[in-house]
């Protein structure tokens, strides 16, 4: 049995008792939120809201709730991501479908969307309301970013693109949870697509091999959607060359990195002709320069 297993017997398990013991476990785990991902760990578990549990806490839990509750706590003891263990994760205000062959969406990634929203308010991307903005999520995973840009702008036609057919599954299973006619593309970034896009969305790998991971759930993640390269660039390199060989290049480029990434990623951009016009966050948008277009 592992170090951090909750030994009892079955019979005399209340939630109360074991809302208790497991967040007393997770703290010592060092998970950071150990009472919230103890109630929802129970949520998934027994199928009930957090109300019912906490509204019940005489209720008896059987054995074959007990050895399911203890397998699924462990797995979050050792610092497995949630949106791992519940196959499950939200972005934007809506859930999707995740798995361990994709990277868990980030709240910090969401200022993908906050950015395109303000281009599309501000008519920078078109200047003709009824046009089809023509969008393309490269490097996809569960695709979060394209079906998300899809169900918040209408005027939005969004392609899919991720080189890991793992990952385009994922992807396709939420495309179709929100039934969307959005294209799925196996591809090396844009390599096949020849389709014309108005934006590009690209939170690609980004942290460099040596750097150390801030946490352990990290290390569940794939590292092939983590890491990019000695300074973490490598994978945005090959990006903006295969744009600069296409004879129409997208207006707006939006990409996330590290802070301390986003000068070179400038540099980066601004040899394909693009300049950097705001940032948010991690996220950086770029403007294809007129002289370029």
């Amino acid at each position: 049995m592992q170090k951090n297993s909750i030994v009892s017997q079955p019979s005399a398990r209340t939630l109360a008792q074991w809302l208790h013991d497991c967040t007393k476990l997770l703290t010592e785990s060092a998970v950071t939120t150990p009472r919230l991902d103890t109630l929802v760990l129970t949520e998934y578990c027994l199928n009930h809201d957090r109300a019912w549990i906490l509204a019940h806490p005489e209720f008896k839990l059987t054995a074959t709730q007990i050895d399911k509750l203890k397998n699924l706590l462990n797995r979050r003891a050792l610092h497995e991501p949630l949106a791992y263990i519940l196959e499950r994760q939200e972005f934007y205000g809506a859930e999707f479908k995740i798995t361990s062959s994709v990277m868990q969406p980030r709240p910090e990634s969401e200022a993908f969307i906050d950015l395109l929203r303000e281009l599309i308010a501000s008519h920078e991307l078109t200047i003709d309301q009824d046009k089809i903005i023509e969008i393309a999520d490269v490097g996809c995973g569960s695709g979060v970013l394209g079906i998300t840009a899809a169900l918040q702008f209408p005027n939005c036609r969004v392609t899919l693109l991720d080189i890991d057919k793992n990952a385009l599954n994922i992807a396709k299973f939420n495309v179709d949870k929100f039934t969307l006619n959005i294209s799925t593309v196996e591809s090396d970034l844009l390599s096949a697509s020849n389709h014309n896009y108005t934006v590009l969305l690209c939170n690609l790998p980004y942290v460099p091999d040596k750097y150390p991971l801030v946490n352990r759930a990290a290390q569940y993640e794939p590292p092939k959607a983590l890491f990019g390269g000695k300074d973490g660039l490598d994978v945005y390199r090959k990006l903006f060359n295969q744009i600069q060989k296409r004879p129409e290049k997208p207006l707006y480029i939006l990409s996330e990195s590290l802070v301390f990434q986003h000068q070179e990623m400038t540099l980066i951009a601004h040899e394909s002709g693009y300049k950097a016009v705001k940032t948010l966050g991690l996220v950086q948008t770029f403007r294809l320069s007129q002289t370029v277009r």
